[in-house]
């Protein structure tokens, strides 16, 4: 690693402009994100499907989406360390606003998976290069509150998802967050780029060769170790709350549950959660027992989740917002990722960790559809889910503690 030279970096002015206008994007990210969970079953009902049909399309739907993360990912973080931080937030954003209000004219499958794998490209710059933007304006004492400010303001997008569903049809709810995304576009143009970028783009170093994170062991292991500890948080979005008008039913439960409504209970959760976990990482100067006791929350209601008899939806929803709150340590996570590596990787980084998370969700459904027909939806479950959690445990073990980090360094 090679410290780069001293310099000032933005001003307090700049950097708090910043943290309200990506806390405002993630809010958009977010409510387009799990738009698709919220509207799964009455837009493919809207387009004639039914019965089983109605998970099976919804998980080639969902995993096209996440396909789009996984390349937009890796696209979007590049362009973030080459071009600067701010083209991205401009390209991606607008690319995933065009495409909700596309959605909202689907007519059939084939078309509803292929805007949804471009939304998912266009979402995929969002998070990271914000936090990556905001990780460089802040004191080092002080860039977790930006992190968990963005965090807790952007998941409010599922809450507010929710409650648009409920007043408005399927495909009125995307136009709604395409227009949102389109008027944060606005606001975009008057954010200053990162002083350690800017420093960083004058010297000759090469910035965001994606190859890089795999050309050192050490490099690799870390990079792996960032991706694997929060893959958890999208087990229990991508599979257990997304599917859990199905988990409840072949648990016993005497009321339908609503996908919805559950996805809404969740990011709820998450609110409390990234606030919690953020504030707790300020106040014990540490990113790393955060996520080990917040790993340890998921477990437990996931295991109640998966052994109560849901006896009403009212229940349900409430382990759903037990279940949110655990895997609220999504800000510490995506901060971790971006204090473990240097100025000319950080957005490529910080931009893919959190995507690799997302897409993890294909490799999950997929396993948790072969373990189904052999074990139950519940053993399947239980197994995915364990999975999870034993690796995330192991890899927040083998990662530093990076509260302390100096940011201005890069890899060599």
């Amino acid at each position: 690693m090679m410290r780069l030279n001293e310099g000032n970096i933005a001003s307090k002015h700049s950097a708090a402009f910043a943290v309200v206008v990506a806390a405002l994007g993630y809010f958009v990210d977010i409510y387009d994100l799990v738009l698709f969970s919220i509207v799964r079953v009455p837009s493919l009902k809207g387009l004639g499907y039914s019965g089983d049909e109605l998970l099976q399309v919804g998980i080639s739907l969902l995993n096209a989406q996440m396909i789009g993360m996984l390349i937009g990912g890796i696209l979007w973080g590049i362009m973030g360390d080459k071009k600067g931080r701010v083209s991205v937030l401009f390209g991606s954003i607008l690319m995933y606003s065009l495409a909700n209000i596309a959605n909202g004219f689907v007519q059939g499958a084939t078309s509803y998976a292929v805007l949804r794998f471009i939304a998912g490209v266009g979402l995929a710059g969002e998070l990271g290069v914000s936090v990556t933007l905001v990780a460089e304006s802040m004191p080092k004492e002080k860039r977790g509150w930006g992190t968990t400010i963005i965090a807790t303001v952007g998941v409010m997008g599922a809450v507010v998802a929710g409650l648009v569903v409920d007043k408005f049809s399927w495909r009125n709810a995307y136009f709604i967050g395409g227009a949102m995304g389109l008027l944060l576009l606005v606001l975009r143009y008057y954010v200053i780029e990162s002083g350690m970028f800017c420093k960083m783009k004058e010297t000759t170093v090469s910035r965001g060769n994606f190859l890089y994170l795999f050309s050192n062991k050490e490099r690799f292991k870390r990079y792996l170790n960032c991706i694997v500890v929060g893959v958890p948080s999208w087990f229990v979005v991508g599979i257990l709350v997304t599917f859990s008008p199905e988990i409840t039913q072949a648990l016993g439960a005497p009321e339908l549950v609503n996908a919805g409504t559950a996805v809404m209970y969740c990011y709820a959760g998450l609110v409390i959660g990234d606030l919690s976990s953020g504030a707790l990482s300020q106040y014990v100067k540490s990113r790393k027992l955060p996520i080990y006791l917040f790993l340890t929350i998921t477990a437990i209601s996931c295991l109640v989740y998966l052994n109560i008899p849901h006896s009403s939806a009212l229940l349900t929803y409430i382990v759903c917002l037990c279940m949110g709150v655990g895997i609220g340590y999504w800000a510490v996570f995506v901060m971790t990722a971006a204090e473990q590596f240097g100025t000319n990787l950080r957005a490529t980084v910080t931009t893919t960790v959190p995507n690799f998370v997302r897409g993890a969700v294909v490799l999950l459904t997929s396993l948790f559809q072969y373990l189904r027909p052999q074990y139950g939806i519940i053993t399947a479950a239980y197994l995915v889910g364990a999975f999870c959690l034993f690796s995330a445990f192991y890899s927040a073990y083998r990662l530093n503690e990076s509260f302390h980090n100096d940011l201005e360094f890069v890899e060599e």
